[in-house]
């Protein structure tokens, strides 16, 4: 039986920040997949850690962090969804937030019973990087196999957009070895999640 909760919310409301509150979340799976320089935990990671952990501890989302170009990606998203649907001729699903137990993830789109839709903005330069190499960078590609983990589908569509360059636009398919790892790392991290906050509650 399917563990899978769909909420339509606005992603950024305060609604969306509720229900994602001390949730490790797809955005930031390349974050528990990280290492630092020596083949231990990384810095991101921990800081991740307890970030979740003053979520579930307070009942408050911690501050998300935002710059000119998170707000521009924002701004160009429905630019950039539009010209996805032209060009494939896809209807789209807007959703808020997926939970599947204790993980979840903020599709850009859902589209008919198996696919979805990521959408990235990118500087001219960097997109030029993409299309040259025509590769997805490691962090995106966690994100990616990620978001198909928590819905539980089969295909991804990622969307590399900036307003007058040629778009980067890749088919990214479920790769159950990779989310077989992946989801090590997640019970891992939840277990060390679940540690922490009752240890620091019991300081109480």
């Amino acid at each position: 039986m399917s563990a899978i909760e769909i909420f339509e919310c606005e992603q950024g409301s305060p609604e969306w920040f509720s229900v994602r509150l001390g949730m490790p979340t797809a955005s930031e799976f390349a974050t528990l997949l990280s290492t630092g320089r020596s083949g231990g935990e990384s810095k991101t990671r921990r800081t991740y850690l307890y970030k979740l952990a003053g979520e579930r501890i307070t009942g408050t989302p911690m501050e998300s962090y935002t710059n000119k170009y998170m707000e521009r990606g924002k701004a160009l998203e429905p630019e950039a969804r539009n010209y996805y649907a032209f060009l494939t001729n896809s209807k789209l699903q807007r959703v808020g937030f997926i939970k599947n137990t204790n993980k979840g993830c903020s599709p850009d789109s859902l589209i008919g019973n198996d696919g979805m839709l990521e959408v990235k903005t990118e500087a001219p330069h960097l997109l030029i990087e993409r299309l040259e190499t025509d590769k997805l960078p490691d962090d995106h590609y966690a994100q990616l196999q990620g978001n198909l983990w928590v819905s539980e589908r089969e295909w991804i569509d990622a969307l590399i957009y900036f307003p007058g360059m040629p778009a980067s636009l890749k088919r990214v398919f479920r790769s159950d070895e990779y989310i077989k790892n992946l989801a090590i790392a997640v019970d891992k991290f939840n277990d060390e999640l679940d540690s922490l906050v009752e240890r620091i509650k019991a300081r109480r």
